[in-house]
């Protein structure tokens, strides 16, 4: 019995560390990544001041000028743009407290299993397997939100933030910009690939 001890619990490895969260690093690892993105993101912003300048709004003349406005301008300002929505899904949520309050709960317990937590999950006399602590907060963060008004919230914020920044665009007169090859060709999200890669930043102002 003493020798079936031995084997089942290597020297120096402890059954916690055997059996722990393997999961813990790879999600610091995209937490880390995310935080780049973030940084090269915010990197990218352009002024403020460019963007609400009043000399350069006018009404288009056709829909399609709308639309080419909507597209350059968002070539160019996609950053901002995408500050203003997150100000609004921001506001929104705090206009809602209890809903603030539902989605904290959730992001809190993601956290702590995914980034806090380094022992296996034990409750109820039970130990549970990664891919079953996964799926059960999974399945209840859907039914706790489902449950709640989040979703709808979040909804009508992220259409009011897309109506205010379409607004903008089409407003805005683009002739003053300057778009190189890389951010006329670039999409809402083409910031992700250039702070991967490392491609320096060019600022026109």
């Amino acid at each position: 019995m003493k020798m079936e001890t031995v084997l089942s619990q290597p020297s120096g490895l402890p059954v916690s560390q055997g059996t722990g969260m393997a999961s813990t690093p790879a999600a610091r690892l995209l937490v880390s990544r995310g935080q780049e993105a973030i940084r090269g993101a915010l990197a990218q912003k352009r002024p403020w001041g460019e963007m609400v300048d009043r000399s350069s709004f006018a009404k288009p003349e056709s829909l399609g000028e709308a639309t080419t406005r909507i597209r350059k301008n968002l070539s160019h300002f996609r950053i901002n743009y995408g500050i203003v929505i997150a100000a609004v899904v921001a506001l929104s949520l705090v206009l809602h407290p209890v809903s603030l309050v539902v989605l904290g709960f959730v992001l809190a317990g993601w956290t702590y299993l995914y980034l806090v937590r380094t022992e296996p999950l034990v409750a109820f006399g039970r130990t549970f397997s990664e891919r079953e602590v996964f799926v059960i907060m999974g399945v209840f963060s859907i039914v706790v939100v489902l449950m709640t008004n989040v979703v709808s919230i979040l909804m009508s914020a992220l259409l009011i933030g897309m109506a205010i920044t379409a607004t903008h665009g089409a407003l805005r007169v683009p002739d003053d910009l300057f778009l190189d090859e890389q951010e006329a060709s670039g999409g809402f999200l083409s910031f992700l690939g250039a702070g991967a890669t490392g491609v320096p930043v060019v600022s026109h102002v």
